[in-house]
């Protein structure tokens, strides 16, 4: 697979930005002399420190978790880092996307090449090489809670470096898995540690955050696109967009998503007509309240999933020269508390995208009702708004923060666990709920606009014009549902520039 050249070096972090590119187009990945030097005096110096020791070192001659009393002679070494990825690997559940598993690699191969973890340097080349070839391990949906690492999603994606697990097969559209056939060079054996340090960190968690991000980057930016489409197919009025009234609240999103909305509508001649009604409705007068503040959870969270991704999180940690401390890096508590936020944050946008697709269909401001012409014989788009009301409900569900909780494990020497995995799982369910509602409202606002024949401005309308291409108004009833799934891939597919995502 021919792509971009990215080197890893241990002092280059990865950003939001980066991610978004390679999500879009896979670069080659490869390690730095910088990164393949601190790799290797890593290794280097714990093999000498265990050669000199005479005590027990968590998980590189102690069995793992609550077995960490119990010795390992030296013979069994190997065989127990083997063991411990086999004995893992436990995930069920829904496959997760492939997108996902070549994001864990790479950033466990960045984590890795620090030099904190005691792996060598043809271990993190092998987890390269996975990505780089379009080798991509399958990883679960459940299996990890979020504490001593990403354990059983870690062990499912580095099983293809003992010869083992499943990848998904190239050839069926990424829609079918199967069993991972090694090259000789994945038959190797794991030495000392490299299989903790494979297994303990958080990314899986931290993985499914960067990608989640990205979308909800986008969703912010479909969301106040969408919205203005329903300004003016609603006919409000502009005075809630008005800069001055956002000065005066020092809240930065609202700010932002209020000059978003001016400058998609500058040009529309609904937008800036006289109106005849004084007020409109929250779900518009307070677009840049609601909005704003779901955007902002957006850079907090870009910080803590920026943080975490080009942090150590494995266990134990070999500071060179000094010490092999154990500690408790691996615990997912920042992220998925993060995480937690941030399904909050776009549920919101999917909340009140139904109350606007709501009013659309009410009849009122000179549009007809649910859409159509001759209703009653026509049902419409009644029912498109019973699907977004539905959609809204769960997502209300699956906001209940999974780091509220927390389950004892490993005979009670995990007393307190995370759950950031189940955080980031049921993230990515309501960021996919959220884009089919934007996808409902794009089906109203396009359906309002040209019933009433009100013009929006010259950019949304160039929008409409590639929309209608997939998506023609609705003339008399049709069967909707296929509007529906070419509205969504529609969104999903068309390209954004990132300087009009991360704002």
């Amino acid at each position: 697979m021919k792509t971009t050249p990215i080197t890893i070096h241990p002092n280059r972090d990865i950003d939001l930005g980066l991610v978004a590119d390679f999500l879009n187009q896979p670069f080659h990945l490869e390690l730095s002399k910088e990164a393949k030097d601190e790799i290797s005096k890593s290794v280097d110096w714990m093999m000498d420190f265990i050669e000199k020791s005479d005590r027990p070192i968590y998980g590189i001659n102690t069995g793992f978790g609550s077995l960490c009393e119990t010795t390992i002679e030296g013979k069994d070494l190997n065989q127990l880092q083997a063991n411990l990825v086999m004995s893992h690997a436990v995930g069920t559940g829904e496959k997760l996307s492939p997108e996902i598993s070549r994001l864990m690699l790479w950033f466990k191969a960045h984590s890795l090449s620090k030099g904190f973890s005691g792996v060598q340097v043809s271990t993190v080349e092998q987890l390269l090489e996975l990505s780089n070839e379009n080798m991509l391990p399958v990883v679960y949906e459940f299996g990890s809670l979020g504490a001593s690492g990403d354990l059983a999603p870690l062990a499912h994606l580095c099983l293809p470096l003992i010869g083992m697990g499943e990848i998904w097969d190239k050839n069926v559209d990424n829609t079918d898995f199967k069993s991972f056939q090694p090259k000789e060079n994945f038959k190797g054996k794991l030495g000392p540690k490299e299989g903790l340090a494979l297994l303990n960190g958080t990314q899986f968690m931290s993985s499914i955050g960067a990608y989640a991000l990205v979308k909800a980057y986008r969703i912010s930016y479909f969301a106040d696109l969408i919205a203005s489409l329903s300004i003016d197919a609603f006919n409000a009025r502009p005075e809630p967009f008005d800069a001055r009234l956002h000065l005066v609240r020092k809240q930065d999103g609202q700010r932002v998503i209020a000059e978003r909305i001016r400058n998609l509508l500058e040009d529309s001649p609904t937008f800036h007509s006289e109106k005849v009604h004084v007020q409109d409705p929250y779900s518009f007068r307070c677009i840049p309240q609601v909005h704003g503040a779901s955007h902002a959870v957006l850079k907090y969270v870009q910080k803590v999933v920026e943080d975490e991704i080009n942090s150590v999180t494995d266990n134990p940690t070999l500071f060179r020269n000094e010490a092999i401390l154990s500690g408790g890096n691996f615990h997912g508590q920042p992220i998925a508390m993060a995480l937690d936020y941030l399904a909050i944050a776009v549920s919101e946008w999917g909340s009140i995208s139904e109350r606007r697709v709501y009013q659309l269909i009410s009849g009122s401001r000179g549009l007809a009702a649910f859409l159509i012409s001759k209703p009653g014989l026509n049902s419409g788009f009644m029912i498109p708004q019973y699907t977004a009301a539905s959609i809204a409900s769960r997502n209300k569900a699956l906001c209940m923060p999974a780091s509220a909780d927390s389950i004892p494990s490993s005979n009670n020497q995990e007393d307190h666990v995370s759950m950031g995995a189940n955080s980031a799982t049921k993230l990515l369910k309501i960021v996919e709920n959220v884009e089919s509602i934007l996808a409902i409202e794009l089906m109203n606002a396009s359906q309002a606009l040209w019933l009433s024949g009100r013009k929006t401005s010259e950019f949304l309308e160039q929008f409409l014009k590639s929309y209608r291409e997939i998506v023609p108004p609705l003339e008399k009833d049709r069967v909707l549902y296929e509007d529906l799934r070419r509205t969504e891939h529609f969104l999903r597919t068309t390209q954004v520039d990132n300087s009009l995502l991360f704002i």
